[in-house]
C-alpha cells in the first residue's frame, strides 16, 4: 500500500534535506529502561499508527509513502562511555539539553531525493554516566506534526509503563485510535481542505505571492552573527513557575482570551527590537508564522490524535513600535491572526506558503544575506496543555523532564516556539538555528522576553 505525498508533505521532503523538520521527542529517566520491553512498546504504536511505519521512497511520480506491513522500528542503546564523547562535544551544560540537541542535528534524510526507501521513525536510549538515561525518539515532520509528537509521547509513556510492569495500558486494549485504519496509508491534508473554504481564484493566487515575495524585502530580523558557517539546531528553554504563568494567563484573558503563544511572540518581536544596537529603529515589520492545528476542521474531521501532519499556517506581518507596550503589540497580533482565520487563509494559503518555502531552497540569495530566513519567528495557535505530572506510568518507569522540538537550521525561522503547560508551569523550547545566531544572543533574548512579560501585569 503506498501513495504519493501530498503538497505539505513535499514541502517536507525538502525542507528536512536541507536541515529543517527533523522533529524529536526526548524524555529523562531516572533509570534506564529495558531496550526489549521500549521495543515492544515502540512497534504497538507503530502498528496502530500507519504512517508511523511508512518509508520514503522516490517513484516515477516523485516522492511517495510506502506502508509497511508490519512494524520495523528497533532501539539503538547508546552506553555511558559513547554518551559521554557526545556530551563533551556539546557547549549546553546539561546531559539533557545536549542529546535533545544532538538528535535535531542527526539527520536520516539529508538527501533531496531518496533512492532506497527510507524509514521515518528511530528509536535510541542515552545511557548517562550518572546511571540515568535519555530516550530519545526522531521523525520525519512530513509524517509527525506538534500533535502527533504530544500523541506519540503520551502513547508511549502509557505502552512502555504498562509494558514494564507486566500489564496492558488502556489505549492498547482499545485497539486502533481516532478514524485510522491498519491497512491504509492516511491521506493527506490537502485532500481534507473543507471545498467551500478552500477556494481561491487564480488571480488572487499570483497577487498573494506578490505580495508574500515583495513584503519579505520589507522584514526586519535579529541580527545575524554568522552567515557563512555550517549551521546546527540549538535550544534554549523559557521556563516560567505556577505563580509567574498564572499572571500571564490572566492578562491572555483579559485582553480578549489570547494564547500565550500570541503573548510571547509579541514578547519576541519587542525583544528582538530592544536589541538593536543604539540608534534603535523606531519602526520595524517582523514576519511571525502561525501553526494552526486543523484535525476538527477538515472533512472529514479527524481525531485529535490523528498521527500525521495536519498543521496549516498563516503569515502574519506586524509592524512593531520600540515605544509600544509588548501587551498592546500583543493585541494587535492576536487581532490580525483571528481575521486571517476568518478569512480561512491558513486553507487558501496553503499552496503559497509551500511554494515560496521551496523556493527560497532553490534561491538562498533571495533571503536576507543568503540566511534561508523566511520569518523571525514560528509559533503555534494553541499551546499543549499537560496536567498528567502524577500520571502513574510516568512515576512507574521514572521520568524526571520531557522536551519534544523540530530542527530549523535548514530554511525557517530564527526561532521556533513549542510551548507547553506543564502542571500549571510554561515551559517553552526555543529552537534556532546555530551560529548564525550565538547562544548568547539567544539566552538574553529570551530573558529580555520573560521580563517584558512579566513587567506590567
Amino acid at each position: 500500500m503506498e501513495r504519493s505525498v501530498g503538497g505539505t508533505e513535499y514541502s517536507w521532503c525538502r525542507t528536512v534535506a536541507s536541515g529543517t523538520g527533523i522533529t524529536v521527542l526526548t524524555i529523562l529517566l531516572s533509570r534506564p529502561p529495558e531496550p526489549a520491553a521500549l521495543e515492544k512498546a515502540l512497534r504497538r504504536i507503530q502498528s496502530r499508527h500507519p504512517l508511523l511505519r511508512a518509508r520514503l521512497q522516490w517513484g516515477d511520480r516523485g516522492p511517495c509513502l510506502s506502508l509497511s506491513p508490519e512494524p520495523y522500528l528497533s532501539v539503538e542503546v547508546v552506553d555511558s562511555s559513547e554518551t559521554s564523547v557526545v556530551l563533551r562535544s556539546s557547549d549546553a551544560g546539561d546531559p539533557f539539553h545536549a542529546l535533545l540537541e544532538h538528535e535535531l542535528n542527526r539527520n536520516s534524510w539529508r538527501e533531496t531525493r531518496i533512492e532506497t526507501p527510507a524509514e521515518l521513525f528511530f528509536a535510541t536510549v542515552y545511557r548517562l554516566p550518572d546511571s540515568r538515561a535519555v530516550v530519545a525518539l526522531r521523525l520525519h515532520t512530513g509524517i509527525c506534526d506538534r500533535a502527533s509528537a504530544v500523541s506519540i509521547l503520551r502513547n508511549v509513556l502509557q505502552s512502555y509503563g504498562a509494558e514494564a510492569a507486566g500489564g496492558t495500558a488502556a489505549g492498547d486494549r482499545e485497539g486502533q485510535n481516532g478514524n485510522e485504519e491498519a491497512g491504509e496509508v492516511p491521506g493527506a491534508i490537502e485532500e481534507m481542505v473543507p471545498q467551500e473554504k478552500g477556494r481561491k481564484p487564480f488571480w488572487a493566487h499570483g497577487v498573494d505571492l506578490l505580495g508574500y515575495s515583495v513584503g519579505s524585502l520589507r522584514f526586519s530580523n535579529l541580527q545575524f552573527r554568522d552567515t557563512t558557517s555550517t549551521r546546527a539546531s540549538r535550544v534554549v528553554r523559557l521556563q516560567m513557575d505556577r505563580d509567574e504563568t498564572d499572571r500571564i494567563l490572566k492578562a491572555c484573558k483579559e485582553r480578549g482570551g489570547m494564547t500565550p503563544s500570541v503573548a510571547l511572540a509579541a514578547a519576541a518581536m519587542k525583544a528582538a527590537n530592544f536589541s538593536k544596537e543604539e540608534p534603535r529603529p523606531q519602526v520595524e515589520s517582523y514576519a511571525v508564522v502561525t501553526f494552526i492545528d486543523c484535525r476538527t476542521i477538515l472533512d472529514p474531521p479527524l481525531q485529535l490524535d490523528h498521527v500525521g501532519f495536519y498543521h496549516s499556517a498563516i503569515l502574519n506581518t506586524l509592524r512593531v513600535n520600540s515605544q509600544e507596550e509588548v501587551w498592546d503589540t500583543a493585541e494587535r497580533y492576536f487581532n490580525a491572526l483571528t481575521n486571517s482565520m476568518r478569512c480561512n487563509k491558513h486553507f487558501t494559503d496553503m499552496g503559497d506558503l509551500t511554494f515560496l518555502m521551496c523556493k527560497a531552497i532553490d534561491h538562498p540569495p533571495a533571503t536576507p544575506c543568503s540566511s534561508l530566513r523566511t520569518s523571525f519567528l514560528g509559533v503555534f495557535e494553541s499551546p499543549i496543555i499537560d496536567d498528567d505530572d502524577g500520571d502513574k506510568w510516568r512515576q512507574e518507569i521514572g521520568v524526571e523532564d520531557y522536551a519534544g522540538c523540530t530542527s530549523v537550521h535548514g530554511v525557517g525561522p530564527s526561532m521556533a516556539f513549542f510551548d507547553t503547560i506543564r502542571g500549571g508551569r510554561l515551559d517553552c523550547t526555543c529552537v534556532y538555528p546555530w551560529p548564525l545566531h550565538s547562544r548568547e544572543q539567544i539566552e538574553q533574548l529570551v530573558l529580555n522576553m520573560k521580563s517584558l512579560l512579566l513587567a506590567n501585569i
